[in-house]
């Protein structure tokens, strides 16, 4: 028997999994120790209970997806707005090596996913969604390109993209810890730690604060963004490409926050974008884990393991030797390293979790919680975008 289940009531059974999942989080501390996400822990056990009555025969569950796309719009809109290029230029010289480190992590996982896919023998889009979509992309860029990827004949890419995204999570949190204690004490390098200034921290705190009546004014800049930026994306797909739907939102964003910065002659209301973005991320990520389908994770388990670990073993690689060593190979730059398995393999929070587990333990490094959270949040995911785009038109 099958059961077809309109938007409505596709939303409430999301936000059921959403309220189930954020209950267990507080109950088990695992979940909570490595920052899994509540529409990941509750999606994940309604998506196996779906499984079992798929196999059974009991009934079949369709959903009405509508609404999961007008979430993951809004969402990555508020991450467009976050593209802040005079916070990228205050954080000096650091901050763009950084930078430049995270866009090679980006490429060079993609590069492993489609190498990789060879050696296997599967389709190199089944790759990608091992590399930087689920890797630094975590599962909202997965349940994006998921579908992008099934546009292209990839049966069942969200699933395999979500289900890569959730071993990342853990994996990363896992891995980071014990790569930055290794590098303290195998090196010595408290005797490197430093004090430095953290105006930035500071001011970007202010301009996250929130206000009520502004949540009005703040939905209503991210819907003129995703207006505006329909009319962009439909210029790009002129090209021939492939553009996920968000793509032109994100770019009048960026620049709607980066024109607000330098002309001041109106105000990006930071702080509610974030909250808002938040909810649609999490709205979207329940819809996203409730139509999973698991069984047709079946015939991909054995290539989904070798490419997974080929991930796994590359950000250790990446974290242990480049990080480190390009970024001066002192105090700040193991706990640098220990935040890119955060958010390399799975997300920011996992980042910051990572580095606070070594700094209440040794020392607090101001220059890694700027450098985390401003390239890991601001500006990864917006270019992480654009390279999945062009890996995909061209493999």
């Amino acid at each position: 028997m099958a059961l077809n289940l309109n938007m409505y009531q596709t939303l409430a059974i999301a936000v059921m999994v959403l309220v189930i999942g954020k209950w267990l989080k507080g109950k088990i501390s695992f979940l909570e120790k490595f920052c899994i996400p509540s529409p990941v822990i509750g999606g994940l056990l309604f998506a196996i209970l779906n499984l079992i009555c798929y196999i059974t025969g009991i009934i079949e569950l369709n959903f009405d997806d509508t609404l999961r796309e007008v979430c993951m719009v809004f969402f990555f809109t508020s991450v467009g707005f976050q593209a802040n290029l005079k916070v990228l230029k205050s954080g000096g010289k650091s901050m763009i090596i950084f930078l430049v480190l995270v866009i090679v992590l980006i490429i060079s996982q993609n590069f492993i996913a489609v190498g990789l896919s060879g050696l296997v023998g599967v389709n190199p889009l089944v790759g990608m969604c091992t590399g930087s979509i689920p890797m630094v992309g975590g599962h909202g860029t997965a349940g994006a390109f998921g579908p992008v990827l099934e546009d292209f004949g990839i049966k069942g890419a969200t699933t395999l993209c979500t289900a890569a995204a959730t071993f990342g999570l853990v994996a990363g949190s896992i891995i980071g810890g014990p790569i930055g204690n290794r590098l303290i004490k195998k090196k010595n390098l408290l005797e490197t730690v430093k004090e430095m200034d953290d105006s930035v921290l500071v001011e970007d705190e202010e301009k996250h604060k929130r206000s009520f009546s502004m949540y009005a004014p703040a939905v209503y800049q991210i819907i003129i963004a995703v207006g505006i930026g329909t009319v962009i994306s439909y210029f790009l797909s002129l090209t021939g490409m492939t553009f996920p739907i968000y793509i032109g939102a994100m770019i009048v964003a960026a620049i709607m926050r980066n024109v607000s910065e330098y002309s001041g002659k109106f105000t990006i209301h930071m702080g509610e974008i974030n909250d808002v973005g938040g909810i649609c991320l999490s709205l979207f990520l329940g819809i996203a884990m409730i139509t999973l389908k698991l069984w047709q994770l079946a015939e991909l388990a054995l290539p989904l393991v070798i490419l997974l670990t080929g991930q796994l073993v590359w950000m250790i690689i990446f974290a242990y030797f480049i990080v480190f060593i390009i970024m001066g190979r002192d105090y700040d730059a193991a706990v640098l390293s220990s935040g890119t398995c955060g958010f390399g393999m799975g997300a920011t929070p996992n980042a910051m979790a990572n580095m606070q587990a070594i700094c209440d333990k040794y020392a607090p490094s101001i220059k890694a919680y700027i450098l985390v959270p401003i390239v890991g949040s601001l500006f990864a995911d917006f270019i992480n975008s654009l390279t999945i785009t062009f890996f995909i038109n061209f493999i």
